[in-house]
């Protein structure tokens, strides 16, 4: 099982809609796919038509050791499943700040899970705090979704360090795999550059940091669509909500270059054409 924790801690990057949205086109493909919803705010949850109740097993629930990720887990059609989230979940960071191994914790909970998927994909909160290192310390790849614009470099070295620190004493086996643009317009002067400025960066920084080298930028850029922006208030992915879109057309070809991991498993180093 590939396990994928998708992660940034500026929000409006498109984590969420590449979370759901990656996760739908693996299962389309044939691959079986559960989604976990990390964030208190609960927008994967909700992007599928899915909303976690009082009384009902969500991640607050699997997180306090009430209910197993089996107990919890929803179907969205025969190959794609999630474990929702709601606003409980943000009290879960107090809750756990006193537990000993607490960084563990989802972890152990994966590995109770009977079910055997393809793909586990995890939607992390717009922070660095004890859900998002739960969720790195569970997976074995990091996915990095960027905004082409110059606020996406504001923060970006903290977040790596994050995942390096992670990496080094938590979860060695973790690796930044995969790097995709989000809310790409190939139209624009600005793209370029922040491409450009991005390409150097991780450049420059690949021969010091073990736990990137290897990653590679999707050669799939996610257009800046509208379709994407109404499929939520429909609780549908992308693929129900427009299947003609250019949303669709660039969420499918991104699972492609994904699985085409899974043979080659050796990721070109990290370029970007602009």
């Amino acid at each position: 099982m590939r396990s994928i924790a998708v992660i940034n801690q500026k929000g409006g990057v498109g984590k969420t809609t590449s979370s759901v949205n990656l996760a739908s086109a693996l299962a389309n493909a044939g691959k079986k796919v559960c989604l976990m919803d990390l964030d208190p705010q609960a927008h994967a949850s909700l992007h599928l038509g899915i909303t976690a109740v009082d009384g009902e097993a969500s991640m607050y629930e699997i997180l306090c050791g009430e209910a197993t990720i089996e107990q919890a887990r929803v179907s969205i059609n025969d190959n794609l499943c999630v474990v929702p989230a709601n606003l409980d979940l943000a009290a879960a960071e107090l809750e756990l700040a006193g537990e000993v191994g607490r960084e563990m914790i989802l972890r152990d909970r994966v590995e109770d899970d009977p079910e055997d998927f393809d793909y586990l994909i995890l939607d992390c909160p717009p922070s660095l705090g004890v859900l998002t290192v739960n969720a790195l310390v569970a997976v074995g790849e990091v996915f990095l979704p960027l905004q082409p614009h110059f606020l996406a470099l504001h923060g970006l070295s903290k977040l790596l360090r994050t995942i390096e620190v992670v990496s080094r004493r938590l979860n060695s086996g973790l690796r930044l795999s995969g790097v995709m643009l989000c809310m790409y317009d190939s139209n624009t002067r600005l793209a370029a550059e922040v491409s450009t400025d991005l390409d150097e960066f991780f450049t420059v920084s690949e021969g010091t940091r073990e736990f990137f080298r290897g990653a590679k930028y999707f050669e799939t850029k996610i257009r800046r669509n509208i379709r994407l922006a109404e499929a939520p208030s429909f609780g549908k992915s992308i693929f129900d909500y427009s299947p003609e879109s250019n949303g669709s057309a660039d969420y499918q070809s991104l699972a492609e270059e994904v699985i085409a991991q899974e043979s080659s498993r050796v990721a070109k180093p990290v370029r970007m054409a602009a």
